[in-house]
């Protein structure tokens, strides 16, 4: 079993290199919780899974990511994220978000983004 900051290295480097879905499929419980800021939570990864998919396939000019910050300890991961997009349904995005990750062993079982719009 890898560390929880290996884990977190192989997931953001995933996801830097465009691999977003394949990285959400290895690296994310079948219990999973995601929230967005203060919206409601969504439980399991099927129903993240389609959010995820629609984030994804919304994209339509990637102008590039970049990991900021990163603070482990024990089980939880906070990664400060930059990004920087076009989206078909929010428009131009660029902005600063902060994921908070729990971990389980090489899967995370609760992620929250905070951001502003």
């Amino acid at each position: 079993m890898a560390t929880v900051k290996e884990n977190v290295e192989a997931l953001n480097q995933m996801i830097l290199q465009g691999e977003i879905l394949d990285a959400f499929e290895k690296f994310y419980s079948d219990d999973v919780v995601m929230r967005e800021n203060l919206n409601e939570p969504v439980a399991g990864k099927a129903a993240n899974r389609v959010n995820e998919e629609a984030f994804v396939n919304g994209i339509t000019a990637f102008r590039g990511a970049e990991v900021k910050n990163i603070i482990i300890n024990d089980q939880i991961a906070v990664i400060q994220w930059h990004f920087d997009y076009d989206h078909k349904d929010w428009g131009t995005r660029k902005y600063d978000q902060v994921s908070v990750q729990r971990w389980d062993g090489d899967e995370i079982v609760y992620e929250k983004f905070y951001y502003s719009n």
